[in-house]
């Protein structure tokens, strides 16, 4: 049997990387995805490569930070698939970079509320599915929420997904009566989309070969190779699955062995 076999699973944020990684995840494994991003023109693109004759996906324009926006995409798999069986964030604020030093408080006030509180706003808006049927949440943390990589500064955005994954816990308390779990995937560097751009962009800037960047990250990995969109993604599935049935308020890191906990 696949591993979501005739469940339906919300995804935020699906665009041209992890998202889309993740939508298609779900239907190859036999699932429905209803898809969630603010542009809907990318939610069409993303939704006709998965799924071209779209049995298995919906889709809706979604901004996680308008808790009605939220209760629309909930309510479109409700109206289309039946009901919700998980629901896996990946929807971010990722492109502010920095430290305290520097930081614009507004702008991280404005990542806190993308990374932490959509998330929760969205989660919300599921509550009601995800009863019925004992489902899961998945959120889509940051290796950097719990060792700060010393390549880029992103302060802000380790300081959500850290909030996001310390919220976790208490979700999965409070959500376990209801059997729903709550769990987290901790990606590190991941070759997807935004680690390509980091590869050439240093690659150009220094004047040396793009292997060259790429093998300073490798270096570090006990695996010789970069996680990619697709790892993430799959573990994000099986923890929406019910093989996870009996696993909640866990982190798992999804990094090739960089860190170890």
């Amino acid at each position: 049997m696949s591993l979501l076999a005739g469940k339906t699973v919300v995804v935020s944020g699906v665009g041209a990387g992890l998202g889309y990684q993740v939508a298609a995840a779900v239907v190859r494994d036999g699932g429905n995805a209803v898809l969630g991003a603010r542009t809907e023109a990318n939610l069409a693109k993303s939704a006709a490569g998965i799924d071209p004759d779209g049995a298995h996906t919906a889709y809706r324009a979604t901004d996680i930070r308008d808790e009605e926006q939220c209760a629309a995409l909930a309510g479109l798999a409700r109206e289309r698939f039946g009901g919700i069986d998980a629901v896996i964030h990946v929807a971010a604020w990722d492109s502010y970079f920095g430290g305290l030093a520097d930081a614009d408080f507004a702008t991280w006030q404005a990542v806190l509320d993308v990374n932490l509180l959509g998330t929760l706003r969205m989660t919300r808006a599921c509550l009601d599915g995800l009863r019925g049927c004992g489902g899961s949440v998945v959120f889509i943390g940051t290796q950097s929420a719990v060792a700060a990589p010393s390549q880029v500064r992103q302060a802000a955005y380790a300081a959500s997904k850290g909030a996001l994954t310390s919220a976790m816990y208490s979700l999965a308390r409070e959500l376990g009566p209801d059997r729903i779990r709550v769990n987290t995937v901790l990606p590190g560097w991941m070759w997807g989309p935004p680690v390509q751009a980091y590869v050439r962009f240093t690659a150009q800037t220094e004047g040396v070969p793009e292997d060259e960047v790429l093998g300073r990250l490798t270096g570090r990995m006990a695996l010789p190779d970069l996680a990619t969109d697709g790892d993430v993604a799959d573990a994000a599935v099986f923890l929406a699955s019910d093989r996870a049935r009996a696993i909640t308020g866990q982190s798992l890191l999804v990094n090739a062995g960089e860190l170890m906990r």
